[in-house]
């Protein structure tokens, strides 16, 4: 997402406006399956001492893997990115992707859509399949896990 700046540095505008779509970078995945529907709004200005200000709302949905069953969970997010371009690209240890011309914002809105991934999502319980053929989901502390009376016996030995 390179910003031409050009038009800020020669004073002929006092904002850059910024409307694109997110594609989702295939060497930086994590823990994402897909982006969908990831658009960037906002716009760039210059500042009375020449720095090059950020402000900009990422929006979109992301596809997770469900903490229980692996499958596609879609999550919404908004974040929201404030500030100067030259810090946002050092807390990130990127200062070469800015040059006299253009700027790289995408790094610094990559990073901050994958600091909004969550821990964990789940789809609603209704949707999760609980028990099987030989098999039966039990939550810590809400059943009672029935032991084998052959080995209720071996318990007896050690008293």
């Amino acid at each position: 997402m390179i910003i031409d700046i050009t038009q800020l540095k020669n004073n002929g505008t006092n904002k850059i406006e910024i409307n694109e779509l997110v594609k989702m970078d295939e060497n930086n995945k994590a823990n994402l399956i897909d982006l969908k529907n990831t658009f960037v709004k906002g716009y760039i200005i210059k500042d009375n001492i020449d720095e090059y200000i950020l402000n900009v709302l990422v929006e979109g949905t992301m596809v997770l893997p469900d903490s229980i069953t692996l499958e596609p969970v879609d999550y919404e997010f908004s974040t929201e990115i404030e500030g100067n371009i030259d810090e946002l690209l050092q807390e990130i240890n990127l200062i070469s992707k800015k040059t006299e011309f253009s700027i790289d914002i995408f790094p610094i809105i990559w990073e901050n859509i994958l600091m909004e991934i969550p821990i964990r999502v789940a789809k609603d319980k209704g949707d999760i399949k609980m028990e099987g053929d030989g098999w039966k989901f039990i939550k810590e502390g809400h059943e009672s896990v029935s032991t084998n009376p052959e080995l209720e016996k071996l318990k007896d030995l050690f008293k």
